[in-house]
Formats: C-alpha cells, sequence, structure tokens
C-alpha cells in the first residue's frame, strides 16, 4: 500500500469542522486540485448531488415545441426573418396535430402527441387553450397569468404529484400549486411567509427530522427566526449493528407536545435517502389527531420518485403539510430550476391565520390590500406567491414561463410512462453504482426497502468497531478527527465526500453521492476507501507496537 499522506494539521481540521459541509467542500477542492497539479489525476467529486444524466425526450419535445410556437408567431405577424407576434388561441390545436403529422419522424413527437392525447383525453382540456399555453410558454412573451403558476400546467404537475408523492391516491381536496424557482426558492419562500403571516414565530419550537438536507439545520438559527430547535434523530441499527436511519416511536412521539409549532423533513432523507416507512407516517399522523392538530409540516420530498410506492406526509396529512418537490434530480434539470410548493385546498394554515389576534389580522391586511380588495381573505398559497415578490410586485410574479412548460414536459413525460420504465432506468443506475461502491470496501448500507440510495451515509466508527474492536475505535475518535478521512481522500485520490456531521448525521459519518460519477469511479472510491481506512489500522498497530 502506497503511503497515505495527512498534510492538513488537526487543529485545521477542528476549525473547517465548523462550516458548512457545502464549504468545507471547498477547501477539499483545493487539497484535490493540488494532487491533481503533482500527479496528474483526474478530481472525483461525489460531494454534490447533481445527477450526471438528463432526461432527454422531454427535452427534444421542448424543442421541438419552439419550432411550432415559433411557426404560430410567424403565422399571427411576420416582419421580415426577424420579427413575429404572439401566437394566437383559434385554431391552433388543429394546427399542432397537423404540426405533428408532418415531423412525426422527428424526436419529441411521440412525447408531444402523447401529452395532448393525455391532456385533452385524461384531463379534459380544451385542445385550443392548452395547446396556446404550451405555445405561448415556449416564446415567454407575456406575464405569467396567473402568478401561481398557469392553469394547464397545475393541473398537469398536480397529476404527476399524485401519481409520484402520493402512490396514485387522490386528495379529497386538491393542492393548489405554486411553481418556483427549483426547490431552494421554495424553501426560501416558506420560511420568510410562515414568519410573515404569523404561522410560525421568531423563538417558536419547531422539530427537524434528522440527519436532514443542511440549509434546514441552518436557517432556524438566523437571527430573524431564531427557532428553538427539537431533533427527533433517526437512530435505529439493524442486528448487525448498520444504521437503519429510521425513528424510534419515542422520538416521533415528541410532537405530542403541543409546544412544537412545525415539523421540517427531508423524505426520503438527506443524506441518508431513506423514507418514512408506513408505520412511522402512521404515528405522526396519529400524534397529530389526538395531541398537536394545529402542527404545521413542511416535507421536503424531492428524492421520493426514486423509492417504488411512495408516499409523502401531504398525502398522509393533506390540511397540516405543505409538500415541497423540485424535478432537478430526477430529470437531471438543476440547472432548469424547477420546484413546485404544493398547499391543500383544506388546510390549517389558512384557518392558523383567520385565528390571529385583530391587531395581526389587521397588520397584514394593510400588507396585502394593494392586491385585493379583501385582504383577509387571501389563501397562504396566495400570500406566498406575494411574498416572493415583496407583494408589490406580485403582477410580475411567478416562475418563467419557459420554465412552467419544461417543467410540464417533464411531469408530461413520466405521467405517459405507464410502465415507469425510467424510473426503473434511474433506479438501475444508482443500484449499479452502490454495488461499485461497496466492492472493496467491506462495510455497506444496510439493506432497507425504503431506501432511496442516491447517497450512501457511510459511519466510519461502525467500521472500525465492527472490523477491529471497539478499543480501535475509540483510539480514532482521540486521535484524528472526522473529517481527517476526507482529506485523506482529498490529498492522497482526489476523491471529493461530504461530512455527514454537516447532516446532523453521525459525526464520523461520510455522504457519497452516487448519482454524479461513471460506475466505474465508485469501483475506485471503494477501494481507495478500503486502502484509507486501512492505514488507520496500520497507524494504530505502529503505535502499540512501540509501547
Amino acid at each position: 500500500m502506497a503511503e497515505i499522506r495527512d498534510d492538513v494539521p488537526r487543529d485545521t481540521q477542528r476549525r473547517l469542522e465548523e462550516l458548512s459541509p457545502f464549504e468545507l467542500k471547498d477547501s477539499l477542492i483545493e487539497v484535490a486540485e493540488e494532487n491533481d497539479r503533482k500527479n496528474a489525476v483526474t478530481m472525483l467529486n461525489a460531494g454534490r448531488g447533481n445527477p450526471n444524466w438528463i432526461a432527454v425526450e422531454p427535452r427534444e419535445a421542448f424543442l421541438l415545441l419552439g419550432r411550432f410556437a415559433l411557426d404560430e408567431a410567424r403565422r399571427t405577424w411576420r416582419q421580415g426573418e426577424v420579427l413575429g407576434g404572439m401566437p394566437g388561441r383559434d385554431g391552433i390545436a388543429g394546427r399542432f396535430t397537423e404540426f405533428l403529422d408532418r415531423n412525426r419522424a422527428e424526436p419529441g413527437t411521440a412525447l408531444l402527441s402523447r401529452a395532448f392525447h393525455y391532456g385533452t383525453s385524461r384531463l379534459g382540456f380544451d385542445p385550443d387553450a392548452f395547446v396556446h399555453e404550451l405555445a405561448d410558454g415556449f416564446t415567454g412573451d407575456n406575464y405569467p397569468v396567473p402568478v401561481r403558476m398557469l392553469h394547464h400546467f397545475e393541473r398537469i404537475v398536480h397529476a404527476y404529484l399524485v401519481k409520484e408523492m402520493c402512490a396514485g391516491r387522490e386528495p379529497a381536496q386538491p393542492y393548489d400549486l405554486f411553481a418556483t424557482e427549483g426547490g431552494t426558492a421554495a424553501m426560501c419562500y416558506l420560511f420568510d411567509s410562515a414568519v410573515i403571516n404569523r404561522i410560525l414565530r421568531p423563538g417558536d419550537r419547531i422539530a427537524l427530522m434528522v440527519p436532514i438536507f443542511t440549509p434546514y439545520l441552518e436557517i432556524p438559527r438566523l437571527a430573524e427566526f431564531g427557532f428553538d430547535v427539537v431533533e427527533l434523530r433517526a437512530s435505529k441499527r439493524n442486528a448487525d449493528g448498520l444504521h437503519l436511519w429510521e425513528y424510534e416511536m419515542s422520538e416521533l412521539d415528541k410532537l405530542r407536545d403541543p409546544s412544537i409549532k412545525a415539523l421540517f423533513c427531508v423524505n426520503p432523507s438527506n443524506p441518508p435517502s431513506v423514507m418514512l416507512p408506513p408505520a412511522a407516517r402512521d404515528r405522526i399522523a396519529e400524534n397529530v389527531h389526538t395531541a398537536n392538530p394545529d402542527l404545521v409540516i413542511i416535507t421536503d420530498d424531492v428524492y421520493g420518485t426514486f423509492v417504488n410506492g411512495f408516499v409523502s406526509l401531504m398525502s398522509v396529512l393533506p390540511r397540516n403539510t405543505v409538500g415541497v418537490y423540485s424535478f432537478s434530480k430526477y430529470f437531471g434539470c438543476t440547472g432548469w430550476r424547477l420546484g413546485v410548493i404544493a398547499v391543500n385546498r383544506d388546510n390549517i394554515f389558512d384557518q392558523l391565520i383567520a385565528a390571529l389576534p385583530a391587531a395581526d389580522r389587521q397588520e397584514l391586511a394593510e400588507r396585502y390590500s394593494p392586491i385585493t380588495l379583501e385582504p383577509e381573505k387571501l389563501r397562504f398559497v396566495d400570500r406566498l406567491a406575494a411574498d416572493s415578490r415583496m407583494v408589490a410586485l406580485n403582477h410580475t410574479a411567478g416562475l418563467s414561463l419557459p420554465q412552467q412548460t419544461q417543467m410540464a414536459l417533464f411531469a408530461l413525460f413520466a405521467l405517459t410512462d405507464e410502465q415507469d420504465e425510467y424510473k426503473r432506468r434511474c433506479q438501475g443506475i444508482i443500484a449499479e453504482r452502490l454495488a461499485a461502491l461497496t466492492e472493496s470496501w467491506e462495510i455497506r448500507p444496510a439493506d432497507n426497502p425504503d431506501a432511496a440510495h442516491y447517497y450512501a451515509e457511510l459511519d466510519i466508527l461502525v467500521w472500525a468497531e465492527k472490523k477491529h474492536g471497539k478499543a480501535f475505535a475509540t483510539w480514532l475518535q482521540n486521535n484524528h478527527e472526522p473529517v481527517d478521512i476526507l482529506f485523506r481522500l482529498a490529498e492522497n485520490h482526489s476523491v471529493i465526500l461530504l461530512p455527514g456531521g454537516g447532516f446532523d448525521a453521525p459525526e464520523w459519518s461520510i455522504r457519497v453521492s452516487l448519482a454524479n460519477l461513471p460506475t466505474e469511479s465508485y469501483a475506485k472510491i471503494s477501494t481507495w476507501l478500503e486502502e484509507t481506512t486501512r492505514s488507520y489500522k496500520d497507524e494504530y498497530d505502529r503505535a502499540h507496537r512501540a509501547r
């Protein structure tokens, strides 16, 4: 085995552990790039969740739709080759079907044909109105109207969320949707509007289901929120001592405390990528119904599409739950910034606002009075849209029309994929990479049918104790920082992983994204993980022989 370098001093590592894992990543990249320059190797960055695949057919459909939309623009009004008009509505569906027939061999035609049929037959859309929204959406020649989301696109994405987030079970009342600039914007808008509308107040007690995506840990600490955080920790292990990343019922029963005003969760979790099993969902629902009926729940379900039969809390507790979904991971479109917030028509958020003290209601009425003559009737989902543009710019709020159009095509692609071939392919890619990652290193995640495996969360202390005993694990903790293995991997092999502790996972755990590198790269990481962890055992043995 080659000598393992460890050039980053422990006190430096200790200071860097205070950073967010996504900021620590930059320091690891600097170390890895230095190794690249010295040894002419290629950096393998498994630190980010950006997938290295894309859904091709919905993009082909978008481009072909663009050709049709521009034909329609020129048909309406044309001055030379540089100026056209806005696509017209009358008769556009007939011209669309003729266009598809003329271009039946073009990439994207099959999906546009399926999409047209799904919208008109399954969702009952007026053909001209639907096709006009598609064409006008592509050209982006109007402000978004309605500002939350275009009419037909909202219905399409609603059907997609019911399929993927609710296992096909329609809610008693529909969800109102607000299209946002990715899940990132959805998070920001929700935190802000919840406080603006006194659903949550600075200093309120909230619960976080941990491990969790780092911003959910960091945002509550900001001065404008200052929430009192209670953690529900996924501490279950199997008979072999491996993490299951599931919750004991006693943890979930903390939600019975009515002083806890809100619950934030990522489901499936980030980084462990394990969804809440039915028993956990049922226990949360029971605790809400019997002890904490006004609990506000925000669930971020971006990885739900990677688990068969996924059921979100927005389906189990629709009155209490705001759903957040991003298209970025499943369709390989992080650069498109496509997210959506879902609020059920029958919800406690409007109820909590209506029950506010008179002074609060008056202040909020003044805030929203420029956009409605009856501000007290403005629903929370519409307040979200208004607050996203500081109310004064509500008339120009909303996700850009080309973004909404591509979002709708992604959703239609999944809705018309009746055999879920795309889902199976994505799951197969991840399964191959997980197998490669654990090829050389003897510790792998516990088998769990509820796992998405988008990330692998590997606990170095579990490996240390299972492989070499408790004394070795104790020595490792006493002599090294939890991030030391990350720096060794970066220094010696130009591999970038993230510390699990930054997600409130066990501090000696590491997060490996299984989405963004070729399968053969994970086999290399597996070998280098084995080599690096073996170096600790060699160091331990030398220390004990010297005594």
